[in-house]
C-alpha cells in the first residue's frame, strides 16, 4: 500500500487555492466597480411586476415538501440506472440482480410513500 505524503496533496490545495481566490477575488471586483443606482422603485420589493399583498409568512403546506424531496430521492435513485444500463453486458448476471434488489428496494419506498398517502393531495 502506498503511503501518501503531504507533497502528493500539493495540486488539489494549489487548484482550491485558486478557486477561492477567483471568487473572493471577482466578488470584491464586482461590488467596488459596479454601478450604485439606488432608487425607490429599485429598492421596492416586487414579484412579476405584482404589488405584493398580505403576509411573507404563510404557512405552507408539509405536503409540498414531502412531495418535492421525494421527487428528489426517487430521481436521484434512478439516476444510478443509467451506468448499470450502460454496463449491463459486462455486469453479467451479478449485475442483473444487483439492479432487481436495487429496484425492489426503490419500489419498497415508492410503496411505503404510496400507503402513507403521502402524495394524495385531496387527504387532509
Amino acid at each position: 500500500m502506498k503511503e501518501f505524503l503531504p507533497s502528493d496533496f500539493l495540486p488539489i490545495l494549489v487548484q482550491l487555492g485558486a478557486a477561492i481566490g477567483f471568487i473572493v477575488v471577482t466578488m470584491i471586483v464586482t461590488h467596488s466597480i459596479g454601478p450604485k443606482r439606488n432608487s425607490e422603485l429599485k429598492d421596492a420589493p416586487f414579484e412579476c411586476g405584482i404589488d405584493s399583498e398580505g403576509d411573507a409568512r404563510t404557512p405552507i403546506s408539509i405536503k409540498y415538501f414531502l412531495t418535492a424531496i421525494l421527487f428528489v430521492l426517487f430521481d436521484v435513485e434512478v439516476i444510478f440506472m443509467y451506468p448499470w444500463a450502460v454496463n449491463f453486458m459486462k455486469l453479467g448476471w451479478f449485475g442483473f440482480v444487483e439492479m432487481v434488489l436495487f429496484l425492489g428496494l426503490l419500489m419498497a419506498g415508492f410503496y411505503y410513500v404510496i400507503r402513507k398517502g403521502v402524495l394524495a393531495w385531496d387527504k387532509d
